[in-house]
């Protein structure tokens, strides 16, 4: 169960050559992309992510290119959010929405252009769908996957690596905009986004022949700071809220039941599919909710199937994702309730790997949930 076969349907990123100086400890497959999970244990990690920088290679989200002369009216038919507030230049967490309402992504989308964007996708495959709906929507427009590789360049120190490989002007990036630039002239977009709640960027190489270069470039830089590369950080985006498409919800779930209804705006000017169907659950309410968990007792490893929630003695629910927190010094995670079990102070029952446990609903973020951290 630990190895990954290998072979040429697997594809590699631009920068797999130089993680492999690193050894990286083991992968895992996303968008059809080797991934690597981790170079060293992963509360070692953790906390130097937390007091340093990190480097993380994550050109797995493979991106969704929308362009055309009804590349905008497009963009706004997949995602529930109104594109008309995101100016060029921007980027916006959004939903990729189903028919019946589901959530088939949760890319962040980048406006390059009027109609010009990119969907940095979560592990389903949203060009198949995207081209599915243009072959029926009767708009001129391009789809493509292009040819854009992300890096993540996250934690406390992640500003003066960044200040030192593009200058000064970099730190006046406000969170979630980005800019067109180059390094040594490799072309490249700078983002201030990431799946850490901590401070950091995202690095879109825009030319994969010249992965391993940006790779070392980078590394080069942040010695001073004492870089290293990682694999992502369950604890950390844990902590921050930040949910794992395909592992907290899939296409069965609808922003409503997921806590992300504010990123559906059912009276924008403009059309999407779905906005029917979302327009009803909204008004009928749901009978699920996807809610925070503390879980009592020791020490739990990171959970590699669902854990079954009990109310009464009576299954009622599971775990999507728990773990334990270092500087909290509990078990955290999200868990798929009903309705009437939601509401925080709620007593459960989880059925983890180490046997039963009490479990409390709690409020999410665990920690920092004004989100001032990536914003500062």
């Amino acid at each position: 169960m630990s190895l990954v076969q290998r072979g040429a349907r697997l594809r590699r990123s631009p920068f797999h050559e130089a993680t492999q100086r690193y050894w990286p400890r083991g992968f895992t497959v996303y968008n059809h992309m080797l991934f690597p999970t981790n170079y060293a244990d992963f509360e070692e990690e953790y906390w130097h992510l937390l007091e340093h920088v990190t480097l993380w290679d994550v050109s797995v989200e493979r991106n969704v290119e929308v362009k055309g002369p009804d590349g905008a009216r497009f963009a706004q038919l997949l995602t529930s959010r109104d594109l008309s507030r995101c100016a060029v230049g921007q980027a916006k967490y959004v939903l990729i929405i189903a028919p019946d309402g589901g959530i088939l992504n949760d890319p962040v989308m980048l406006r390059l252009g009027e109609d010009h964007f990119w969907f940095a996708l979560a592990d389903s495959d949203v060009l198949l769908y995207a081209k599915g709906l243009a072959a029926y929507a009767g708009m001129d427009v391009e789809l493509a996957e292009p040819d854009v590789s992300p890096l993540q360049l996250q934690g406390p120190r992640s500003k003066e690596v960044m200040r030192d490989l593009f200058g000064p002007g970099i730190l006046d990036l406000r969170y979630y905009h980005f800019v067109e630039t180059e390094l040594d002239g490799i072309p490249l977009v700078v983002t201030r986004t990431g799946w850490t709640s901590e401070i950091g960027y995202e690095i879109y190489l825009r030319d994969g022949r010249r992965g391993t270069e940006l790779w070392d470039r980078i590394m080069e830089a942040g010695r001073p700071y004492l870089i290293r590369p990682t694999g992502p950080s369950d604890i950390r985006r844990i902590e921050g809220g930040i949910l794992n498409w395909g592992a907290d919800f899939t296409a069965e779930h609808n922003p409503y039941e997921v806590g992300l209804e504010r990123l559906v705006d059912l009276d924008m000017p403009g059309h999407f599919v779905g906005r029917e169907a979302l327009r009803r659950i909204a008004a009928e309410g749901v009978r699920r909710r996807l809610v925070g968990v503390e879980i009592e007792g020791e020490r739990l490893d990171f959970n590699a199937t669902e854990w079954a929630v009990l109310a009464d003695g009576e299954p009622v629910g599971e775990v999507t994702s728990a773990i334990w927190s270092p500087r909290l010094r509990k078990n955290i995670g999200y868990a798929w309730v009903p309705v009437e079990r939601s509401a925080t102070g709620n007593r459960l029952i989880v059925e983890t790997g180490a046997g039963a446990r009490e479990a409390t609903v709690v409020a999410m973020p665990f920690v920092d949930p004004q989100k001032r951290i990536p914003i500062s």
